[in-house]
């Protein structure tokens, strides 16, 4: 996003120097290459696999001094891969003297977890009855290929319900992940989804039925007026996948039948919170059908006939030069399993239905310059410590871009593994809900410099202690749920320490406008302990959003252009479940007694939470508010319940800023009333010019003598300029947005 600094430059000079000094054995490794190869330049491996086993055998030979660096330089191609790669204890190096796998040019080294298929394979569709199951201006366009010679037995089918990974395989055209059949079509209106507001049964248990069967969870069933799915063939399968209850929760459940005359369709299993159930299943719910033969009728969408082992394909354009693969690939195309020092750089790992890269227990692994698209389940899973992600492009994922974990929270040890200057982008297509871009869980993980954009649900989820994120870019999240943030974590007391700084969180997913319940920052259900400092908010509806939680610093933050800037409750005062033991999740106390929260490390560490019970914990107390701006926030600038305006007094607030750009007297709030806030007002004629260097663009910069530093001195300049992805060795171009 940003210009790149002398300092960055130096950095990368300095790394690359570094690693050329450790490279002292190089094995060379080419995808055409002979079967007797030896490693050489002239003789190369034709896979990671046999370079690995190699560096072994030299290891256990003597041939292979210990402390000696390794590089294994990847020429260009496709290294097809029918198992995971992997690597263990043996396969490290040391420090100063790592084992490096590096592509000899940028990303052209590419291991795939998939089957190429041959376009010439794919043949007009002839079979009467399937052309009879096509929309007629589909029947001359829809091509077939027989996939018998992959698999013998039938393709396994899809499970009755679902949550995330759907069966394998899933096909691939020219890098992108085709359409599984579908109605409606994604680009039909309403964003593509169908909607229906009668249940016939929520398939909730009723614990005072007289009849045993309704006592228990079953499949629920609802009313739905177009007869469209009349047209499907549900002996054969047809699932829907729903927010059948609450807009962050997603599931796909097959139709068990439809009744044409009564138009009810009933689905094969339970949803876990039913079909439209509770207060949120009130409104009119959605869904969409796929893997319907009869719904093959646009560019892009394919089906397969599991048990004939047919696949069809309705192609956007010529397949002749087209890129086609059919991921077959179930484990992770990369297992690292209590490796240390070890790299690879700039290699491409795509194609496969299962995750692309995990590491189990890895230290000192870095992931740099590096290619993780096209994996039905996450990108890369980290545990271990002082791991790195850095500079890579993880896009087209089913579920997360990239998972940290480690440390340890009971001693307060930091893990940390860093995820920095990644692009991660369309990921959550298969899991819609609490898929992240980048998730954070354990103690110690830093994630900065990211850019995170386009997905239905999270940007970043994190839990537990001491993580930082700092200088991420974040857009286009939030993007079809509700009652979500592009930052959440929620319901634990014992999440403290984490710091959100310097953030830039701009242009989110709408959800519900009447509820505004699209947050920037969530920190719900009585989550405490986050600072949340110098970040900034751009048309990112309700901008920061503490549920009922306390000791949450809300400093010097930037908000523009949002309905609510700053939202605090009091549900942990007014719900009944809150540290009810009943619900576990809800037992806040006793999550932090597994930390042994009144005794260090903790009490020392967190001494506000080691008194919490001797200090009324269900109020959402310690919140202070300094040095926020709010620009123009359409209807509240602080959405404060009538709990917690008896608690003000209580607050720390002070030095913070609203601004009415225009002077409008309907459509733009004020904090009128509430202590610690100065206003600010133009008029149409004149209206206030803060500075900031392109605000319709979203370039919230402060051009040098703004207005705002003037009218607010307390308020600290954020770093803009510093915020997102940023050009290293490994990037050295950034993405248009």
């Amino acid at each position: 996003m940003r210009r790149m600094g002398l300092r960055r430059v130096a950095a990368w000079l300095v790394s690359g120097v570094a690693a050329c000094a450790f490279a002292e054995r190089e094995f060379y490794v080419a995808a055409e290459a002979e079967t007797d190869g030896d490693g050489s330049r002239r003789r190369p491996y034709q896979n990671l696999a046999q370079a690995r086993d190699a560096i072994r055998a030299a290891r256990k030979d003597g041939s292979l001094a210990g402390g000696e660096a390794v590089t294994v330089l990847v020429g260009p191609g496709v290294y097809r891969q029918q198992a995971a790669f992997e690597l263990n204890a043996e396969d490290g190096g040391s420090e100063g003297a790592p084992v490096v796998y590096r592509a000899q040019k940028r990303g052209q080294a590419r291991l795939h977890g998939g089957v190429t298929l041959d376009a010439a394979a794919f043949a007009a569709v002839t079979d009467p009855a399937v052309l009879a199951r096509l929309e007629p201006a589909a029947r001359g366009q829809v091509r077939v290929c027989e996939l018998s010679h992959l698999a013998t037995d039938a393709f396994p089918p899809f499970k009755t319900a679902y949550r995330g990974v759907p069966a394998a395989p899933w096909l691939y055209v020219d890098r992108r992940p085709m359409t599984l059949a579908r109605w409606p079509n994604a680009d039909a209106p309403e964003a593509g989804w169908a909607s229906f507001a009668k249940a016939v049964d929520s398939g909730l248990p009723k614990p005072d039925s007289p009849d045993p069967a309704l006592r228990k969870a079953r499949p629920g069933a609802f009313e739905f007026d177009d007869p469209r799915p009349a047209r499907w063939n549900l002996e054969q399968g047809v699932w829907l996948l729903g927010y059948w209850t609450h807009d962050w929760s997603d599931e796909v459940i097959r139709v068990a039948a439809y009744d044409r005359d009564k138009r009810v369709i009933t689905l094969a299993a339970p949803h876990n919170y039913g079909i439209m159930g509770g207060t949120w299943g009130a409104a009119k719910r959605r869904f969409f059908a796929l893997n319907a033969l009869e719904e093959l009728d646009v560019p892009g969408e394919w089906y397969l006939d599991r048990a004939a082992k047919r696949l069809y394909l309705y192609p956007e354009g010529p397949l002749k030069d087209a890129s086609i693969v059919l991921a077959t690939l179930t484990e992770p195309l990369v297992k690292i399993e209590g490796t240390r020092h070890l790299s690879f750089i700039e290699l491409a790992f795509e194609f496969g239905h299962a995750s692309g890269l995990s590491l189990q227990n890895a230290e000192q692994v870095e992931i740099a310059g590096c290619v993780i698209a096209n994996f039905a389940a996450g990108g890369i899973a980290v545990s271990g410590r002082a791991n790195t992600v850095r500079s890579c492009d993880l896009f087209n994922l089913g579920t997360y871009g990239i998972q940290l974990n480690g440390g340890d929270r009971k001693t307060l040890t930091p893990a940390g593994n860093l995820a920095e200057n990644n692009h991660v982008h369309h990921y959550g297509l298969f899991q819609r809900t609490y898929a992240p871009g980048i998730g954070a869980q354990g103690c110690g993980q830093l994630v900065r410099n990211n850019c995170i954009h386009d997905a239905p649900h999270n940007a970043v989820l994190y839990g537990g202690n001491e993580h930082r994120f700092e200088r991420n870019e974040i857009y286009r999240v939030v993007m079809e749920t509700g009652d979500a943030g592009a930052f959440y974590t929620g319901r634990d007391w014992t999440s403290q320490g984490n710091i959100l700084r310097h953030n830039f969180i701009h242009n989110l997913g709408g959800g519900d406008d009447k509820h505004v319940n699209t947050m920037g920052i969530y920190l719900d259900d009585c989550d405490c302990g986050d600072t949340l400092e110098g970040n900034v908010f751009y048309r990112a509806g309700r901008a920061l959003m503490i549920g009922g939680g306390r000791d949450n610093p809300v400093l010097n933050n930037l908000v523009v252009d949002c309905p609510i800037g700053l939202h605090i409750d009091s549900r942990g005062m007014t719900w009944k479940h809150w540290n009810n033991t009943n619900d576990p999740s809800w037992c806040l106390d006793a999550k932090a007694r597994a930390f042994n929260y009144t005794q260090p490390p903790w009490s020392a560490r967190y001494p506000r939470l080691a008194a919490i019970m001797n200090d009324s914990p269900r109020e959402p107390l310690h919140n202070p508010i300094r040095r926020n701006v709010f620009v123009d926030c359409t209807r509240k600038v602080c959405d404060f319940d009538g709990n917690v305006k008896k608690l003000l007094d209580k607050f720390e607030i002070a030095d913070n800023l609203t601004v009415n750009t225009s002077g409008a007297t309907n459509g733009i709030a004020t904090a009128e009333g509430i202590k610690g806030f100065a206003h600010l007002a133009g008029t149409a004629d004149k209206p206030v010019d803060l500075g900031f260097a392109d605000r319709p663009e979203g370039d919230l910069a402060l051009r040098r003598g703004a207005r705002l530093l003037k009218e607010l001195p307390a308020f600290e300049p954020i770093p803009f300029d510093k915020i997102g992805l940023y050009k290293d060795a490994y990037r050295r171009r950034l993405p248009a947005r």
